[in-house]
């Protein structure tokens, strides 16, 4: 059998804990102790480095990968295979988890410990299992990157800076430690954070950017909003929003918070992520917008802004448009 077959693992060597960063030189061993010596290590230092690999393996006819780090190693894993021209429903991916903000991992109800994951991938390979995932692309109206594409979440305003503190190489290493100290959540509170604390300062002497949220083409909200959180479907209780969905649904949600001051800010936070906004959102400024078609959000300035889409930045001018476009396997605890 070609080496380009078989399993391949995707692994970033800097990404999550540093109790993570020494997952990768287990990966193969455990494999190979149960029965599995098709798997081979693809070690990469970057996300680009990461998607262009994912690309080649594809390409040369693997079918089965496995990213291991966070949300933004599997986007990347993912937007190679894209990149490979192979439909991906032929395709199957996995989740090591080896990173921060590792929600579709935790989704799939992959294990923590890698022994414990390795044991699981093994098994869903044996039983050809795997989850459907709807995958969504983004493009920018106007200018800004090339379209992308995300399985899990993304977003805008303080949820679309967050990565800008998160993503860089230098920054790789702080979350290491943050990751160590505070658990997988801590590199996204920090940056969410800064993120907010950047918002608070330009709103000092900026005037507030009003948006507009579309669906198919017809508008169906206008407003100022502090965040903007789009998600596939339930990513758990990290993400706790779209309770009950499908990762496969046919549909994605947005859910935003709107401009009410500085002052209820940190109330609006800490009520959407206990859920207990839920009990009152006209109070909160909550609103949820679920699209099975396509999806609009536009500054009516027309000007530039980040959008996040798996944890990366993605820079978008005018709108940001939002839509499903294929699916594929995501190997699954059973």
């Amino acid at each position: 059998m070609p080496e380009s077959h078989g399993v391949h693992v995707v692994a970033t060597t800097i990404s999550g804990s540093i109790e993570d960063w020494g997952k990768v030189e287990r990966i193969i061993p455990l494999f190979r102790e149960r029965g599995r010596d098709d798997v081979r290590l693809c070690a990469v230092d970057s996300h680009a480095e990461a998607r262009a690999r994912t690309r080649d393996l594809v390409a040369s006819g693997c079918r089965h990968v496995i990213s291991a780090g966070g949300s933004g190693t599997f986007n990347s894993v993912l937007e190679g295979c894209i990149d490979s021209g192979v439909g991906l429903g032929d395709l199957k991916l996995g989740f090591l988890r080896k990173g921060s903000a590792d929600l579709i991992g935790k989704a799939l109800g992959m294990p923590d410990d890698v022994e414990e994951a390795v044991a699981v991938f093994v098994d869903s390979l044996a039983r050809d299992r795997t989850v459907p995932c709807d995958v969504i692309r983004v493009e920018s109206e106007e200018g800004g990157a090339p379209p992308r594409h995300l399985v899990g979440y993304g977003g805008a305003e303080i949820f679309g800076r967050v990565p800008h503190y998160t993503e860089n190489r230098f920054m790789k290493y702080y979350k290491g430690i943050l990751s160590q100290l505070f658990g997988d959540l801590g590199p996204f509170l920090v940056g969410t954070s800064l993120a907010t604390m950047e918002k608070v300062a330009r709103g000092l002497v900026r005037r507030r950017r009003i948006w507009t949220i579309s669906l198919d083409g017809e508008e169906r909200a206008r407003g100022p909003y502090q965040a903007m959180i789009l998600v596939n479907g339930d990513l758990g209780k990290d993400l706790p929003f779209a309770h009950g969905v499908a990762l496969g649904s046919g549909d994605f949600h947005l859910f935003c918070l709107r401009d009410l001051g500085v002052t209820r800010l940190p109330a609006q936070f800490r009520r959407a992520f206990d859920s207990s906004i839920d009990e009152d959102p006209e109070r909160w400024g909550f609103e949820h917008h679920r699209a099975e078609g396509t999806l609009s959000i536009a500054p009516t300035d027309g000007g530039s802004f980040p959008v996040n889409a798996d944890g990366s930045t993605m820079p978008c001018r005018c709108a940001a448009i939002f839509r499903i476009v294929d699916q594929v396997g995501l190997m699954a605890r059973a």
